[in-house]
Order: C-alpha cells, then sequence, then structure tokens
C-alpha cells in the first residue's frame, strides 16, 4: 500500500528555504495556482474519521485525491489516492456536480500559491512544496511516497530533512483544519 509522508512547517517567508534548497541540489519547478475544493460525505463525518476527498484544480486540469486516516507517529503518514479526472479542467466541475447530486457537500475551497522542488537526499526523491496560502501564510511541506516495508526509513528521512534545513516544529493540521478553526 502506498503512503504519503509528509511534514509542513510555517515559515516567515520562503527566501532563506530556497537558498537552503539551492545548497542541496534541489530542482525547482514552475509556480502553480492550486484550488482544493474539498467534499463532506453525506452519511460519514471525514472530521471524525481523519479521512478527506477532494477535487485539486490546477491550471488546465483537474485531479481527485482521497485521504484516509492519518497513522500514529512523528511525522503526518496516510494512504493517498489520486486519479485524474481530464486534460481540460472542465471535467473536474463535472464530478463536483455528480458528488453533490449523490449528496456530498462542499466544505471549503483551499487557495494556494506552490512553487514545487524536488531533491535527492539521503536516498530518497522528495517533493517539496512551498506554499502561500491564502488568509494563512507562507509553509514547506516535505513528502515521501513510501509503501509499508518503507514507512519507517521515509519518516526519518522527512524528520532529517527538517532538521537540515531548521524548519522547527511541524503543523500536524492540515490547511483545511486551519481555516476551518480561523
Amino acid at each position: 500500500m502506498a503512503y504519503e509522508v509528509e511534514s509542513k512547517f510555517p515559515v516567515d517567508s520562503h527566501d532563506t528555504i530556497k537558498a537552503e534548497l539551492a545548497d542541496l541540489g534541489a530542482t525547482a519547478g514552475v509556480s502553480i495556482r492550486q484550488a482544493d475544493q474539498y467534499l463532506r460525505h453525506p452519511c460519514r463525518d471525514f472530521a471524525s474519521t481523519d479521512e478527506a476527498l477532494r477535487i485539486r484544480r490546477v491550471n488546465d486540469s483537474a485531479v481527485l485525491t482521497y485521504k484516509g486516516p492519518r497513522l500514529a507517529g512523528a511525522t503526518k503518514a496516510r494512504f493517498e489516492a489520486e486519479y485524474s479526472l481530464d486534460a481540460d479542467g472542465r471535467s473536474g466541475d463535472g464530478f463536483a456536480e455528480i458528488f453533490t447530486r449523490l449528496g456530498f457537500e462542499p466544505v471549503l475551497i483551499v487557495r494556494k500559491e506552490r512553487q514545487p522542488f524536488t531533491l535527492e537526499f539521503e536516498g530518497h526523491h522528495f517533493e517539496i512544496a512551498l506554499d502561500r496560502v491564502e488568509s494563512l501564510g507562507c509553509y514547506v511541506e516535505l513528502e515521501l511516497t513510501a509503501e509499508d516495508d518503507s514507512l519507517e526509513a521515509a519518516r526519518s528521512a522527512v524528520t532529517a530533512l527538517a532538521a537540515r534545513l531548521h524548519l522547527g516544529t511541524p503543523e500536524p493540521r492540515s490547511y483545511l483544519e486551519m481555516l476551518l478553526t480561523k
């Protein structure tokens, strides 16, 4: 089973992190704007089951993502499945309509500007995101994908990279959770 292993850190700005990532040899991607529409299940409280269902729109594409409950541990690890909805972004709206007709309700749209990076660190391929989240501020996300047999090694690698980047204390809540409690 594939797990997303990540930690998220609030930062005052991304300038220092960009310099640190350059020193480590990270490769920068093109900045993108994301709009994540979260949906509430009609018969199941995702807040209590610690699950999430979202439609993410990025430029001209849309992706449906299900996130399972978090596993215990210092880093956030959970089952994640993502499915591309189309190549032109339009079916993201169509899928949202289907879910609404099935009884799902929109919860909130999380809007952010994301600067992606990739980095090979301690034998792991990291996806790093420098996020500027509307109404929340700046964050750094460190993420790996791991299978059952490599989960603990991935968690250790995320913790080691966070320490190398001097990121401090991770924020355990999702952007959605933070915005809902704001």
